[in-house]
């Protein structure tokens, strides 16, 4: 899974280097099996976050990104769309993506993570709740769940690890509202992909009839060239 999501990172336009950031040292001869980058962080990080704030200290590039190793169907082209809404507003300072709600079970499921934007795509809060609520007879508001690829400023990366937890983000168990809290805005970027979140077998079942349904189409081109579906 780990190379798969490497390769796929590794596709965007938009990145210079790929790195795998661990602290399992299993994990990091994978990688450099397959002839990937890897390098190994503290056992003590509480999160990814923290984990990636650690490497990035050594960096000198601009912006980072963090791509979980678990989201074995993030597309490139959502890592360019996060990175380019620092290129139309130098102000932005996190950016992350959203996917809008289409399966009503999916504004209830609290393994689902939602947010709730401003007239500017700015999140205003990150929840494990069905939000944005519907009243009964009031017309229903665009539902976004939340897919978890960040891109940060470098400085405003090493910032965030270094402030203290918050209760809304100890409470939903969610950091990213660690930032809003502490007054950090997040820029959201819609996508029409779909990310899965590999934390259950459940989750690798569906993540592997997701690809082979794709597979199964790029056999079913117009002109019957299974290449054409690579080259579009």
């Amino acid at each position: 899974m780990i190379e798969h999501v490497y390769r796929r990172a590794s596709a965007a336009r938009s990145v210079g280097v790929v790195i795998v950031a661990t602290d399992d040292e299993r994990i990091c001869d994978a990688v450099e099996a397959f002839g990937g980058r890897a390098q190994m962080t503290s056992r003590a990080h509480q999160s990814g976050t923290d984990r990636l704030a650690e490497i990035a200290a050594s960096l000198t590039s601009d912006l980072v990104v963090n791509v979980q190793g678990d989201e074995p169907l993030i597309e490139p082209s959502m890592i360019d769309d996060a990175i380019a809404a620092f290129r139309v507003d130098p102000s932005v300072q996190m950016s992350t993506v959203r996917r809008r709600i289409e399966d009503p079970a999916d504004l209830q499921n609290p393994n689902v993570t939602k947010v709730v934007i401003d007239r500017d795509g700015y999140a205003l809060y990150f929840s494990r709740a069905p939000i944005p609520w519907t009243r009964e007879g009031c017309p229903p508001a665009p539902a976004w769940r939340h897919i978890g690829l960040y891109v940060y400023r470098r400085e405003t990366l090493l910032r965030l690890t270094a402030l203290p937890p918050t209760a809304m983000e100890q409470s939903e168990a969610l950091e990213q509202l660690r930032a809003l809290e502490h007054g950090i805005r997040i820029k959201t970027v819609e996508t029409i992909h779909d990310c899965i979140g590999v934390d259950t077998p459940a989750d690798l079942e569906r993540v592997r009839r997701v690809e082979l349904l794709t597979s199964n189409s790029q056999l079913l081109t117009p002109n019957g060239d299974p290449e054409l579906e690579a080259r579009s």
